[in-house]
């Protein structure tokens, strides 16, 4: 039989693919879904100013339907993507190649592990060749690489298996098995340990706060500018950029209803920080937080033990609290891998970096190793 024939187009608006059949390839991550993109877009999130140009992909078959998909982005910098290839590109620059541009394939500003390379379940050829669209895009537009940052563990085997470049990274998860109550939480973890989560919760509890989960329309005007200033007095702190734009929250509750979950700390009526999660269909992904004023293991209530009361009432398998941050582990959200693959055009390059992640996979490996000896929770 011979081989399926696609057409791969690649679009400067997520508006261009009709929303039902992008969604109806995406799933219930929110991450990927057209309605999470469109608001990066509509905001002016992403674009010009901040220089990542929508490029998303859409295969489609001999009868025009819409096999694969993938946000797919033309960058001229490495920022906001949180799998590191700086030192990529200033090796290749000092030997005087183009780093950039390049093609990121990635929800923006969102080290959430999950689909990035979405494709119909019935239809097998479609992730090879998306893949294969992807490259001859790279070529044809003349960008140095192709980067699937944050991608599930099966999609890093398909493209290795196109000789793509496979990396791992780490985060930080907390499983939730089915527990009845915040108590049952603790009960696996060593004494010494759930007396620290125990005396951290009632600090911050005692700091004259109310702290409350609401979701979607329950989330007023009001407090979604309150929590832009929350979001931008965080980035000022860090010395990072603020690339989500004050019009990009409403319209994420507004399109993601109930699937948008922010963790407030009122004191009186006054909103005084905030966590923003979004809602999965296995998972609640923390994303962004921020705080008016400094109270003791107030980001960790609000960022970590609030979205573990909230998983635990809503029966939710997992919380991702986000990119980095070893200190998770006493909190009980433990290392686990994340994945990317890498296309890069240049044989030096390629050859170079491959030998890098050669290098880097047991290394990152051994880490976690002993990041789990860490683990709060008593040995079986």
């Amino acid at each position: 039989m011979a081989a399926p024939e696609f057409t791969l187009s690649l679009h400067q608006h997520i508006g261009d693919i009709p929303a039902e059949e992008w969604n109806g390839l995406a799933g219930g991550n929110p991450f990927v879904r057209h309605e999470f993109l469109a608001a990066l877009e509509d905001s002016g999130s992403v674009g010009r100013r901040t220089g990542w140009l929508p490029q998303h992909a859409a295969l489609r078959d001999e009868a025009g339907r819409l096999v694969a998909a993938a946000p797919v982005y033309a960058k001229g910098h490495s920022y906001g993507e949180y799998v590191f290839d700086h030192g990529w590109a200033q090796a290749f620059e000092r030997a005087g190649g183009d780093y950039y541009p390049k093609l990121q394939v990635a929800s923006p500003f969102s080290p959430v592990p999950g689909p990035r390379l979405l494709t119909a379940p019935d239809v097998p050829h479609a992730l090879p060749a998306l893949a294969q669209g992807l490259t001859d895009a790279m070529e044809k537009i003349g960008c140095s690489s192709v980067h699937v940052t944050f991608c599930t563990e099966a999609e890093q085997e398909a493209l290795a298996a196109q000789g793509w470049l496979p990396r791992l990274g780490t985060q930080f998860h907390w499983a939730n098995p089915g527990y009845a109550s915040f108590e049952d939480a603790l009960a696996p973890m060593a004494s010494r340990k759930r007396k620290q989560i125990k005396r951290e919760r009632r600090d911050a509890q005692s700091a004259g706060l109310e702290f409350r989960a609401l979701r979607g329309p329950e989330i007023t005007p009001a407090l979604w500018k309150a929590f832009h200033g929350f979001y931008r007095a965080t980035v000022d702190k860090r010395w990072g950029t603020a690339y989500l734009q004050s019009g990009f929250w409403p319209l994420l509750g507004e399109r993601l209803g109930d699937a948008v979950v922010l963790m407030v700390a009122f004191r009186g009526t006054e909103p005084v920080a905030a966590a923003l999660n979004l809602l999965g269909p296995d998972a609640l992904h923390g994303r962004n937080w921020g705080a008016s004023e400094e109270v003791p293991f107030l980001h960790f209530e609000l960022c970590y033990y609030q979205a573990m009361d909230f998983a635990i009432a809503q029966n939710v398998p997992r919380v991702e609290a986000g990119a980095q941050g070893e200190h998770k582990i006493q909190r009980g959200y433990m290392p686990v891998p994340t994945y990317s693959a890498h296309a890069i055009a240049h044989t030096g390059l390629r050859r170079a970096v491959a030998q890098f992640l050669d290098q880097e996979r047991p290394a990152i490996l051994l880490h976690m190793r002993e990041l789990a000896e860490l683990s709060p929770f008593k040995a079986e």
